[in-house]
């Protein structure tokens, strides 16, 4: 069994700092922050930004050339997180030596680099070769269910932003390359009907047990909105291919148990992979909230009903490990079962689906009683033949990294 994965291009080695306790509900907050890389090579991992950076802060100061200049106070914070602004854009980010690895839950930062996520290192972030060590469920309670028969994943017909509305993708670098995930945009309590929040898996922002914080994330609201293949896609311009903008994280989360135990293989931390990012528009936007711009989030569900109760769940998400490309948005529905990884922990949603790596972290929605649809979970884990996926069963946990999120950004 293993999580799926976030897809990835490109191999890095590098290693992690193992956390002494990480806080409970921490929020992780980004400096709100812009360097500007207008040099980058499309779509390389290895690029790096040629021009000079100009830099934007909250709250700093404009200079006479028309540049904001980044106050003291703010460029030493973000060293002591091993962070040199001037260095960062220009390929410092690359370093994941594991004494510069931020991994607490309060440590991530996320500088926004202007022009990093450009079309082809968006269409350039693929699935690797993701055979694992184990296909065992080393901790069952005695309550999962026979596995569910392969459910064929649908394609979601274009324009995505007209039937899937709060879907896309979540880009960001690790280790072993660029990445992408699956994320859904939802409701903010503190910012009704104005939100900035995207829940995704825990997986899609930091490594787990082994690791720490994944850098330059970014979500991309209807990525590929008109469905182009990938050869279509090859040439095609930024607005073509992030139609309602890029938006960068400036805060995210993920729960201590994730961080504490999760792992590339096995179901480990699996019942608490999820995470909350907040985004923010990369070129500053027009005033308008995500959900303002897509038109859409959804309500999230803490208090879901236990598997027998709930007679359908459908999973979306932009599968990239074959046959899929990663190009294109598709969808499986199917009743769920019940899944044990550990004994301790709660039992999981499983349903039949033949979605693979890139569909990590795509939500799972359920019709409520009211009629109205509510995201109940994300795709957290799989098989390595692919045919089914799990996804956590969102409780208190949940909702104190969605809360605390939420209330960290409540007066901005």
């Amino acid at each position: 069994m293993r999580p799926i994965r976030p897809s990835v291009t490109g191999r890095r080695r590098g290693g992690a700092r193992r956390a002494a306790s990480p806080v409970l509900a921490a929020v992780a907050l980004v400096p709100v922050m812009a360097l500007a890389a207008t040099g980058c090579n499309s779509g390389d991992d290895d690029a790096d930004a040629k021009s000079s950076a100009s830099a934007t802060a909250a709250g700093a100061g404009a200079t006479g050339d028309g540049r904001i200049k980044i106050p003291e106070d703010l460029r030493k914070k973000l060293k002591d997180h091993g962070i040199d602004i001037d260095k960062w854009k220009n390929g410092a980010w690359k370093n994941w030596d594991k004494d510069d690895w931020l991994r607490e839950a309060n440590d991530f930062v996320n500088p926004i680099i202007q022009g990093l996520w450009d079309p082809d290192r968006m269409r350039r972030a693929n699935d690797p070769d993701k055979r694992v060590d184990t296909n065992d469920i080393s901790g069952d309670q005695g309550v999962t269910d026979p596995t569910p028969a392969p459910v064929r994943a649908q394609a979601v017909s274009p324009a995505y932003h007209a039937n899937a509305a709060t879907a896309g993708k979540v880009f960001f670098d690790s280790p072993e390359g660029t990445m992408v995930c699956s994320a859904t945009v939802v409701e903010d309590p503190a910012h009704p009907g104005k939100s900035n929040l995207v829940w995704t898996a825990g997986h899609c922002v930091h490594a787990g047990k082994k690791g720490g914080w994944y850098r330059n994330i970014a979500f991309v609201p209807s990525y590929n909105d008109a469905g182009r293949s990938a050869a279509q896609l090859q040439g095609a311009s930024r607005d073509e291919v992030a139609p309602y903008g890029v938006w960068w994280g400036d805060g995210a989360q993920t729960s201590d148990q994730w961080i504490a135990n999760g792992g590339a293989t096995g179901g480990q931390g699996a019942p608490y992979d999820f995470a909350v990012i907040h985004v923010t528009p990369e070129k500053g936007g027009n005033g308008k909230s995500l959900q303002e711009t897509v038109g859409a989030a959804l309500p999230v569900n803490f208090d879901a009903p236990a598997v027998p109760k709930v007679r359908s769940i459908t999973a979306t998400g932009y599968p990239a490990a074959p046959p899929y490309d990663g190009q294109r948005l598709y969808r499986c529905q199917d009743r769920p079962g019940r899944l044990s990884v550990t004994a301790s922990d709660p039992t999981m949603y499983r349903i039949g689906c033949t979605m693979t790596g890139g569909s990590s972290g795509g939500g799972w929605v359920e019709t409520g009683a009211d009629g109205k649809p509510a995201l109940v979970s994300n795709t957290s884990i799989g098989p390595v033949s692919a045919g089914w996926l799990a996804g956590p069963r969102l409780g208190p946990v949940a909702k104190s990294v969605y809360d605390t999120v939420s209330k960290k950004f409540a007066g901005r």
